[in-house]
């Protein structure tokens, strides 16, 4: 009987290893069919298979899913909308069977945006999607369309009378903070192979490539940044916000939040009101600190006091842990010192700025600036002096590169310094190729002339 009892127990074990070995090899079989005609882009041969693949062997491989969104796009981009669900189904069965591999907000903010884009469900359903994508993961959620798709339809929703302007105010925040901690991340990257180059090193084709990908996604954030600025519009204007807090500053003068967002709206718009005195001066009362520091430097340099807002700014910029406020604390000095003229002091609180903020190419874009008001004042001769402006087309570069929001005006100055440096001529008839200018002014440092 033992025996017997042995044997059937090896019988079951065996049929168990055949029909997985068998489950194995058609796995294998469906794979193929699906991911090599798909691979190859052959999306009418790979189509038939992947709707049994992933039923059968929903597991086989990650790349099921991968190719699958590339072939259900591929189809929706040349008007098949029947394929927009086959597309959000493919993207909830990889969260399905691979979350450890698929970044949840990524994929989410995706379905979220294939729904808008195809009109699915109601415009406040679309908004909930994106809020739950963000909600359920802000590091992954990076897309810049869905960024400013998930603001957009906030605004669209405050017109409709279905979401609170306060709403539409504290998400702005919200998406904005955001873009900009992802410009400051693709910032220090490009930064680095900047550096690089400037210390004379050339980048490996590898390292090009990355830093033209980075470039090119910090334009896409700036682009995005001030299309969702443009989005807000006249819902952020003084007129409407000066009644907006005033009618409910009574009731919320002693929440602090409150009160820190709605200066910081104030501030932003630079409304000259009565009401940003009592925000400042109560936020003041109720929580000393960087932002009450700040806005009282703030109003101080509207009443032409530049020493007590600088000193207060210092106070800001002390007790201020955000690098995106630190970052706004340090150009408010950086202005204070460059319009007094004390243009050393300003650039190393620019230079400051950047070291929190790197996306802030407008630190670059002024430093070039002061350094073409300094060209006179900057060599023992004319050549000397022109060839400062070199060192400003230079800084000006660098700022068109780092923030796509100020590109334009960036690179039209280093066009217009360029145009203002010593000419080929120039060069030749003083004998200067590829000889070294050092400039012993405020400015120092030193620039190489192109060799002819």
């Amino acid at each position: 009987m033992k025996k017997i009892l042995i044997l059937a127990v090896a019988v079951f074990i065996t049929s168990l290893g055949s029909k997985a070995v068998a489950q194995s090899e058609n796995c294998t079989i469906l794979g193929s069919l699906f991911i090599e005609p798909a691979k190859a882009k052959n999306y009418e041969g790979a189509y038939p298979h992947y709707a049994k693949l992933v039923a059968e062997c929903p597991t086989y491989s990650m790349a099921t899913f991968q190719y699958g969104e590339k072939m259900f796009k591929h189809f929706i981009e040349k008007g098949d909308k029947g394929k927009v669900t086959e597309l959000i189904q493919s993207y909830n069965d990889r969260l399905k069977y691979y979350p450890s591999k698929t970044k949840m907000g990524d994929v989410l903010s995706d379905i979220a945006q294939v729904k808008y884009d195809n009109s699915i469900g109601t415009k406040m359903e679309q908004y909930r999607a994106f809020e739950e994508a963000f909600k359920k993961d802000e590091e992954n959620f990076t897309s810049p369309k869905a960024l400013y798709t998930y603001f957009s339809l906030a605004v669209d929703l405050h017109d409709s009378g279905e979401l609170p302007i306060q709403d539409v105010f504290d998400l702005y925040d919200i998406v904005t903070e955001k873009i900009e901690k992802e410009e400051s991340k693709l910032a220090e990257k490009v930064t680095e192979y900047m550096d690089k180059q400037e210390a004379g090193s050339t980048l490996s084709s590898k390292e090009k490539k990355y830093m033209d990908a980075y470039e090119r996604n910090l334009e896409a954030y700036g682009k995005v940044k001030g299309s969702v600025s443009g989005k807000l519009g006249i819902l952020a204007d003084c007129p409407n916000l000066i009644p907006l807090y005033k009618k409910d500053f009574e009731q919320k003068k002693n929440d602090v939040d409150w009160i820190k967002r709605a200066a910081g709206r104030l501030s932003a718009k630079d409304c000259d009101d009565p009401l940003f005195f009592q925000l400042v001066q109560q936020l003041h009362n109720l929580d000393p600190s960087a932002k009450s520091a700040y806005y009282l430097g703030k109003l101080a340099e509207k009443d032409g006091k530049s020493g007590k807002a600088l000193e207060y700014f210092n106070q800001a910029a002390e007790l201020e842990t955000k690098p995106s406020d630190k970052a706004r604390v340090y150009y408010s000095i950086a202005e204070n010192f460059r319009k007094k003229g004390n243009y050393g002091q300003a650039r190393s609180y620019y230079r400051k700025m950047v070291e929190v903020k790197p996306s802030a190419g407008i630190a670059y874009l002024k430093i070039a600036n002061m350094y073409a008001s300094s060209a006179n004042n900057c060599g023992t001769n004319v050549f000397e002096k022109r060839a400062m402006y070199w060192l400003a087309a230079d800084m000006a570069d660098k700022a068109a590169r780092l923030d796509a929001s100020i590109a334009g005006n960036a690179r039209q100055a280093a066009s217009s310094y360029r145009g203002l440096a010593p000419s080929k001529s120039d060069i030749f008839n003083d004998g200067m190729a590829g000889k070294t200018v050092t400039f012993n002014c405020w400015v120092g440092g030193s620039v190489k002339v192109p060799n002819l």
